[in-house]
């Protein structure tokens, strides 16, 4: 009985230390996260031994995990900084998974209309100079909506994040004194507003309060039924995010060889300016080589069949010219 025993624990110990093996830890990015939850989902329903652990809770927080080693991957929506790299144990590679789009998301109580924006007006709402919905620039570019005189309430995230990346990056492209005072990162310090945490609290606080405005990934929008603006793009036309608008803006991008790079305010017509790719943050080296096995061969898989399940989501897919380039870059992991 005893020997049965000593068998049993020995096997539960090794059935532990494998299932530990497949196990997989990321964090960061709060943008992608419906496109994450939904791939992790799908690959563990073809290989049921790997599970693939996600904690949404912002760039900022994915590239410090991932820094500090606590994690098999990171993911963010706004590219590791040079110094960010140069303080890694090892090389980190940026893998572009998907395009998403950010939108001026608004609630205005008896405004049912799809509004439209400029990027200097987003801008000088942000920094509290605008701070009505009846202000005569945005009943400029609305004509025939009747605007209410309900103060703005300005709705940013608390946390460091991606989605602040993409928003504050544009803003810094169409509006010098957005530049100038408040610059770009995946934090910033906010002229005004109020904070709320992921995507999931800017757009909770939106539905919410009667007045906000705020910024959201494009489904976080689409899935709580929230209204969102048109935004005038480089070419001077109004465009409302799309899974085709997104997509166009990648269309001009010139790619560099570690894939950091900026699309927002992108030239052409037919592109919606505040769109951007995200990032899984995939150090060079893991501890566990089976770990690292695994991850190599999720975004192989990933970058393949997993791009077949973007549109779903209303997350565009790779070109198809950016995930020839991405293949080649996984076969240099080991």
């Amino acid at each position: 009985m005893k020997r049965l025993v000593m068998v049993l624990a020995a096997a539960m110990l090794l059935a532990a230390g494998a299932s530990a093996q497949n196990r997989l830890n990321g964090a960061g990015a709060t943008f992608p996260y419906p496109m994450y939850s939904k791939w992790f989902s799908e690959y563990n329903k073809l290989h049921p031994d790997v599970q693939i652990n996600y904690q949404s809770i912002g760039s900022g927080g994915g590239i410090r995990q991932v820094l500090a080693g606590t994690v098999d991957f990171g993911a963010s929506d706004g590219p590791m900084t040079d110094a960010q790299l140069a303080d890694a144990k090892s090389k980190i590679y940026h893998i572009p998974t998907v395009l998403g789009a950010v939108v001026p998301a608004y609630n205005i109580n008896g405004v049912t209309a799809d509004l439209k924006f400029t990027g200097p007006i987003l801008a000088d709402i942000f920094m509290g100079r605008i701070t009505s919905w009846n202000d005569a620039r945005i009943v400029k570019e609305n004509p025939g909506i009747s605007l209410p005189g309900t103060p703005i309430v300005v709705v940013h995230r608390s946390d460091g994040s991606g989605t602040t990346y993409v928003w504050v990056d544009y803003l810094c492209k169409v509006s010098g004194d957005w530049n100038t005072n408040v610059g770009r990162g995946t934090s910033v310090r906010w002229p005004i507003g109020l904070g709320a945490k992921g995507n999931e609290g800017v757009a909770g606080m939106i539905r919410q309060v009667d007045g906000a405005i705020g910024y959201i990934e494009l489904i976080y929008a689409e899935q709580n039924k929230i209204k969102y603006g048109w935004v005038k793009n480089a070419a001077g036309e109004y465009v409302k995010a799309s899974l085709d608008s997104t997509t166009a803006a990648a269309a001009s991008a010139k790619m560099p060889s570690d894939y950091r790079v900026s699309i927002t305010n992108a030239p052409g017509k037919g592109v919606y300016p505040i769109a951007s790719f995200t990032w899984l943050l995939i150090p060079a080296k893991n501890a566990d080589a089976g770990r690292q096995k695994i991850l190599i061969d999720f975004l192989n898989w990933m970058v393949t069949d997993g791009q077949q399940l973007t549109r779903q989501l209303t997350y565009a897919p790779l070109p198809t010219e950016v995930a020839t380039k991405v293949k080649a870059t996984i076969a240099q992991i080991r």
